[in-house]
């Protein structure tokens, strides 16, 4: 179906008549009036009623030009919603990442991003590392912030950052005063965690383990600002990135003698694919260090 000829039938709708339709059009008459004659021969059908007032829609072509507008309309969104999309000054971006880069890593890159191209909308999606690899690789995100290595298969993965898991005590704890303490104290302390099975608990575990220590896990949490407050009311260590720390009161970070915990972070993407515009210039300000986490502070490179 040529939309042409369906625009012709709603210009002459609007008009009233084919010869100030076709004017509106940027047509001669003659070639309006093929256009409509073309489009009545496709359905078998009469469309226009032609007298000396004008052309007025028959009941089956009041019907065709409803169903008419509705199709134009639809269509003249989607071609300018694929234009946004080949575009840096508009279209989704579609991303995820686990709790830490939800909330300390995309916030502040979305932001730089979005005072250079306010038009780009960003759908964000908060899971574990293995979730978000799988919906790469599915093609439902464009884009992940994973904890390295995954095991998912048909990704890309760009190093992006170096992260670094520390202790937290609260203010009030005898390690917070501590300039340095030794990994043996730790043994057998009270300790709230991450998720049992998440990524960044796995890599504190088998750091631990490698060290001999043993803790007690009397809580697990999901997210970083939980884990905080509960290690301040309940006076429980944690081992928390360090990114998760930046502009925070409530805890102390406290260096711990033989015993050093880091993680590399990841930029995902299906192999193969092409993304948008948006993601892709995102995704290129991210790598570039334009808009990535300083690994030893947690704080931005300035754009």
């Amino acid at each position: 179906m040529d939309l042409n000829l369906l625009r012709s039938l709603v210009a002459v709708a609007d008009a009233g008549a084919i010869t100030e339709a076709a004017g509106r059009l940027g047509i001669s008459q003659p070639a309006l009036t093929r256009r409509i004659q073309q489009l009545e021969a496709e359905f078998g059908a009469e469309f226009l009623s032609r007298s000396r007032k004008g052309a007025v829609l028959t009941e089956l072509g009041r019907q065709v030009e409803h169903e008419a507008r509705l199709l134009i309309d639809r269509y003249d969104r989607l071609k300018a919603e694929v234009a946004s999309q080949r575009n840096v000054e508009g279209g989704t971006v579609r991303i995820g990442g686990g709790a830490t880069a939800v909330s300390f890593v995309l916030p502040d890159a979305i932001a730089r991003f979005q005072r250079a191209f306010p038009r780009v909308h960003f759908q964000v999606k908060e899971a574990s590392s293995s979730e978000i690899a799988s919906d790469v690789a599915d093609g439902r995100l464009e884009l992940g912030l994973v904890t390295l290595p995954v095991r998912a298969t048909g990704l890309e993965i760009e190093p992006l950052v170096e992260d670094r898991i520390v202790l937290v005590a609260a203010p009030d704890s005898p390690l917070a005063s501590a300039q340095r303490v030794p990994v043996a104290s730790l043994d057998g302390q009270n300790f709230v965690g991450f998720e049992g099975g998440s990524a960044i608990r796995q890599i504190v575990d088998t750091s631990l383990r490698e060290a001999g220590i043993e803790i007690n896990v009397v809580m697990e949490l999901r997210s970083i600002p939980a884990i905080l407050r509960m290690v301040t009311t309940t006076g429980s260590l944690a081992f928390v990135s360090r990114l998760g720390l930046q502009g925070q009161e409530l805890v102390r970070e406290v260096p711990v003698t033989g015993l050093d915990i880091t993680r590399r972070l990841g930029l995902a993407r299906r192999k193969g694919a092409v993304l948008s515009r948006a993601a892709n210039s995102f995704a290129e300000r991210l790598l570039s260090g334009a808009d990535a986490p300083d690994a030893s502070s947690g704080a931005f490179h300035p754009a």
